[in-house]
């Protein structure tokens, strides 16, 4: 039988489809693109914001009208939120747990042709062991862990993945050993609330989780998906400083420059211990690209406070801004608090700050122009290959050779952007 995986949200939900989707091929499904006709259409949801919400309900009437015999499987946030999906045509509904039985669930509606509704509540979880062994790209997700405790007044999140849970360290390791010795080099950490990795284990964190990395031969770049400014203690950059491993990138959300809205949002930190962190991150790595998400709008937000947001923003010199309109989401605090702003002011606050990002992402570019750089090929393009810098500069290079399992030193000679161009010297190719 032919299946194919509509993926929506973070990093968290594409690598539970690329499990789910290893496990169907190594039961004899065959998979095809979402735009060829499949047997099984799964649609892996997000509900993180109203627009999130939108996307998923769209996608999954787009699969059912693309093809109305197909078994159709909802699983993610969005169900999970949802609960009860009272869609005609949907056959599986299991919310965030149980992704990983998703050869079960679908054999036993094959057999039974009952629809199966299994969203599961969302406390007192145990971590879902997930093993991916995709072998087929340069970069591999490996989830280490789930759920979310911090409850940040406008995140829907801790009630769609619960409680903090952590992937068994040996396992981890493991997983990783196996994804290098199939051809990976870089290994992307991903989570919920990633850097809070090892909560609930007895003597071990997120610090010593990346020293047993580091170690792992063959393994050349460990990158964090997105960690909190908080949990970059003195043991984690102790890493960073000792290893270079983990690459000259960090995406450490912000959510907002000023204290009264940071206050409001129940963030653990004020913006003079960020810009502190920031500042103690850059003696150990001068040259770290460091991105950020930002919500604009929060209820209250005024104009004196976006000011001050932009302010931060600007005295931080992110490399990137990632921009979140508020969205009201039922179930959090937010959503009761007072003041909340029309569209018209969210949308023209993003539109400023989706501006800065664009200024701010040339800048960090544009020291980069003249040096060399080492990528690591992910794509073929029409005239050669796209990949990333150790520290996230997306980079084309003109080859003919477009072998990905080669690693290039280049010389960046101009900004396209989002492309920085490079210019590669034979006398530097790597073979892997």
């Amino acid at each position: 039988m032919k299946f194919n995986i509509y993926t929506l949200g973070c990093k968290v939900n594409t690598y539970e489809s690329n499990v789910m989707r290893d496990q169907l091929k190594n039961n004899g499904y065959i998979e095809v693109s979402t735009d060829e006709l499949a047997d099984i259409s799964i649609i892996n949801t997000c509900t993180v914001t109203n627009t999130a919400d939108h996307k998923s309900m769209k996608t999954i009437k787009h699969a059912i009208h693309k093809n109305p015999d197909a078994l159709i499987v909802v699983c993610g946030c969005f169900a999970q939120n949802a609960k009860n999906i009272e869609i005609d045509g949907v056959d599986i509904v299991i919310g965030n747990q149980g992704k990983s039985k998703i050869v079960g669930y679908i054999e036993s509606f094959l057999e039974h042709k009952n629809k199966i509704e299994d969203v599961l509540e969302m406390k007192d979880l145990k971590f879902e062991s997930m093993i991916l062994n995709n072998f087929n790209k340069t970069r591999a997700f490996v989830k280490i862990q789930d759920g979310c405790d911090n409850f940040c007044t406008y995140c829907i999140i801790p009630y769609t993945r619960g409680n903090v849970r952590s992937k068994k360290p040996k396992t981890v390791i493991q997983e990783v050993k196996e994804l290098v010795q199939n051809g990976h080099r870089e290994i992307v950490l991903t989570g919920i609330h990633t850097g809070n990795y090892g909560a609930e284990l007895e003597n071990y964190d997120f610090a010593d989780l990346l020293n047993d990395l580091i170690q792992i031969e063959g393994l050349e770049r460990v990158r964090i998906s997105s960690i909190e400014a908080t949990e970059l203690n003195e043991r984690v950059l102790e890493v960073f400083a000792k290893s270079h491993v983990l690459v000259d990138h960090l995406h450490i959300p912000l959510q907002s420059g000023s204290n009264t809205v940071l206050k409001r949002m129940n963030r653990k930190y004020d913006k003079e211990y960020f810009i502190q962190k920031i500042n103690q991150i850059r003696k150990i790595r001068p040259n770290i690209s460091i991105t950020t998400d930002v919500i604009t709008g929060f209820p209250g937000e005024t104009e004196e406070e976006f000011k001050e947001t932009i302010e931060t923003i600007q005295t931080i010199k992110f490399a990137k801004l990632h921009v979140f309109p508020f969205s009201k989401r039922d179930r959090t605090a937010a959503c009761k608090l007072p003041n909340h702003l029309d569209n018209a002011t969210k949308k023209e606050r993003a539109r400023i700050l989706i501006s800065l990002s664009k200024q701010l992402e040339v800048e960090y570019m544009k020291q980069f122009i003249g040096k060399e750089v080492e990528v690591l090929p992910e794509t073929i393009s029409e005239d050669g290959i796209i990949g990333h810098t150790g520290n996230y500069l997306l980079v084309k290079v003109k080859t003919n050779d477009k072998n990905l399992q080669k690693k290039r030193i280049l010389k960046l000679e101009q900004i396209e952007y989002p492309y920085c161009y490079g210019v590669e010297n034979v006398d530097y190719f790597i073979k892997l």
